[in-house]
């Protein structure tokens, strides 16, 4: 997984309340177990019509909002079904930061599995930073893992909470395998141990 430390950039408003995982990617593309070529499907019945060309007013089809890596959005993101797909079309995309006043467990989690920062902050927070994202390449955004911090073009700081373990995980690049990998030589050392001392549960049965 891919690790995040700072991450600088312009951010694209999106002020929807209650964004499922359905709009983030429909139920049509789930077929795939492949976590790459989601991207372009991201968003697509927002992004697309019914003859598949580009919905001009959506944000993420303008400049300089194609290219985002952060989103502000409205409460309650990544609402409704579990499906992993979500982060998987996002970070495909691009985005590695969400930020929003609140996020659906389940996906709140799938994101740090996936190398996504989600920032839940409160409501005149995101109002101010999606003022910043509305202003596009006039306006960037700075992110530091590290210090929690999100730094305002006007020089304003904002703090953010995070748990010790997801901040751990995102710093280090580590999914649940690769934080069980961590423990490797544990893990061998007990097996052996294992093979040893309970050796007679490890023999195979003979008929009788």
């Amino acid at each position: 997984m891919q690790k995040f430390t700072q991450l600088t950039g312009v951010a694209a408003p999106l002020p929807i309340v209650n964004i499922d995982t359905d709009m983030l990617i429909p139920k049509q593309f789930l077929k795939t177990i492949k976590r790459t070529g989601l991207g372009k499907s991201l968003f697509f019945e927002m992004r697309y019509d019914d003859r598949g060309q580009e919905k001009p007013e959506f944000v993420l089809n303008q400049a300089p909002y194609r290219q985002a890596q952060i989103l502000v959005a409205g409460a309650n993101f990544g609402c409704g079904s579990s499906r992993e797909h979500a982060p998987w079309a996002l970070n495909d995309f691009g985005i590695r930061v969400i930020i929003a006043e609140s996020f659906a467990d389940i996906f709140h989690n799938n994101c740090f599995k996936n190398g996504i920062l989600p920032i839940a902050l409160p409501p005149d927070q995101v109002a101010a930073l999606m003022e910043d994202a509305r202003k596009g390449a006039n306006a960037r955004l700075a992110i530091d893992l590290e210090s929690q911090t999100i730094s305002r073009p006007n020089g304003e700081v904002i703090h953010f909470q995070i748990a010790a373990a997801h901040k751990h995980a995102l710093l280090n690049g580590l999914d649940e395998i690769g934080e069980s990998l961590a423990h490797k030589p544990a893990i061998d050392s007990y097996e052996k141990r294992d093979r040893g001392e309970f050796a007679f549960l490890n023999s195979p049965i003979k008929a009788a």
